[in-house]
């Protein structure tokens, strides 16, 4: 049969062919206005064409979140492992959080103990280099999980902070920070003072993640 042309009142795109289309079509949506103002009726008027097309491809919004997630990890490159089981864990640690850097949103959508159940086994590299890493390093499979979900929770909280901060800098900026604190209450922060912010905003990620696997490869509850 052949293909029937695009409604009247459309603006003259041809209609959806392909996920990659609908996939790239929902990036573009998610990089100008937002994971959260992602629908399916606004990714169809993005496109050109009616929702229920999309229904061929896609279920609903969870499962087009999760198959955009699905496409972006794969497309990374996935460098070698090292031989060292504590630097594998720290190189696919880095590995994560600089994907989750080069798409914020991600985490977001990621935060729940349960999205390993969700993606693919071939976006799920750097989770099982963590999990073979710790396991080559003495500890058993339940300690990797455990230490897989410290560095988890470290990266994101990481990746978070610094996507809603330098959001609310875009948009609405912070009001100033204070001039002191009161030294008998607060002696610590009184001393460090307006340096906070500063200090605030240095990159120590690679620092953090070092002393958190060092401390969890030590920690007998991993073993």
């Amino acid at each position: 049969m052949p293909r029937t042309t695009a409604p009247q009142g459309r603006t003259g795109r041809p209609p959806v062919t392909s996920r990659a289309e609908i996939l790239a079509a929902a990036r573009r949506l998610i990089d100008r206005d937002g994971w959260e103002k992602l629908t399916i009726r606004r990714l169809a008027a993005e496109l050109g064409v009616g929702a229920t097309t999309l229904y061929h491809h896609i279920r609903n919004k969870e499962d087009l979140l999760v198959l955009l997630l699905n496409h972006y990890i794969e497309q990374l490159e996935r460098p070698a492992p090292p031989a060292d089981p504590r630097e594998r864990v720290l190189a696919a640690a880095t590995a994560m959080h600089d994907a989750l850097a080069g798409w914020p949103w991600a985490a977001e959508v990621l935060t729940a103990d349960g999205f390993i159940g969700l993606l693919d086994e071939s976006a799920l590299w750097m989770v099982e280099e963590i999990l073979a890493g710790a396991e080559d390093a003495g500890l058993t499979p339940d300690g990797a999980v455990r230490l897989f979900r410290g560095v988890w929770y470290y990266t994101v909280g990481e990746i978070l902070v610094r996507a809603h901060t330098r959001n609310r800098d875009e948009s609405a900026p912070l009001p100033p920070f204070r001039a002191a604190f009161d030294a008998d209450r607060v002696p610590h922060l009184a001393a460090i003072g307006t340096r906070w912010g500063t200090l605030a905003a240095e990159n120590t990620y690679p620092e953090g993640l070092r002393a958190l696997v060092d401390g969890l490869l030590r920690n007998p509850s991993t073993h």
